[in-house]
């Protein structure tokens, strides 16, 4: 995902534009959207954003899909794109799960926004910091089927195709995700509130500087 900064006369607005680059088509994004190689596309067009966030596959380093993912093999592209990106002289978050080999700037649950998933994704951050919200205590288990049982809980496990893991409203509900109802892509998506608080923290501090030149 890159964000694009919309300024006047050098100074922020305090808005981002979104553009989303992704190998594969995604057609019910609800921005503007560039289908290429991210890697390429970065290292052609990433010094025009003023802020790049990458979400390299996570298949490789996740410990959730290993067992399901057996006898495939995912790019890992966590290295290039950082070579690609510092080389770009952009700030830039990159994005993965537990067990990938990100720098642990931020990490971020979906407990520390009120939502159904608890999803903990690390952030390595260039070029600025964002704190971190408070990192509440879980409220419970995560509900679904198991060995033929039913569990109650607030969260849902929203990844993979198997039963027993909520409806889809269920997972659009706790993941705040409403532009599709694809079970594929809500898997393989991060809360948008992650995003958000990032950008938040980004254009903040955009803001901050600003005033200092003032």
């Amino acid at each position: 995902m890159l964000l694009r900064r919309r300024c006047r006369h050098g100074l922020p607005l305090g808005r981002l534009d979104v553009v989303d680059v992704d190998i594969d088509s995604q057609p019910n994004y609800p921005f503007k959207f560039v289908r290429a190689d991210a890697v390429e596309y970065a290292a052609a067009n990433a010094d025009r954003f003023d802020l790049v966030h990458a979400s390299p596959p996570c298949q490789t380093h996740s410990t959730l899909t290993k067992g399901t993912n057996k006898g495939r093999t995912y790019p890992d592209l966590v290295s290039p794109l950082r070579d690609t990106l510092t080389a770009a002289g952009v700030p830039f978050v990159l994005e993965n799960v537990q067990g990938s080999p990100l720098r642990r700037d931020l990490t971020l649950c979906g407990e520390m926004f009120d939502l159904g998933v608890i999803r903990h994704r690390y952030f390595e951050l260039h070029g600025f910091t964002v704190a971190a919200p408070a990192h509440r205590p879980h409220r419970g288990r995560v509900a679904g089927m198991r060995h033929g049982k039913w569990y109650d809980g607030p969260y849902f496990a929203a990844y993979g195709e198997g039963g027993g893991k909520g409806t889809v409203p269920q997972w659009q509900n706790a993941m705040g995700i409403h532009w599709t109802s694809i079970r594929r892509e809500i898997a393989e998506a991060i809360p948008p509130a992650y995003t958000a608080h990032i950008a938040r923290a980004f254009l903040d501090a955009r803001t901050e500087a600003a005033a200092l030149l003032d």
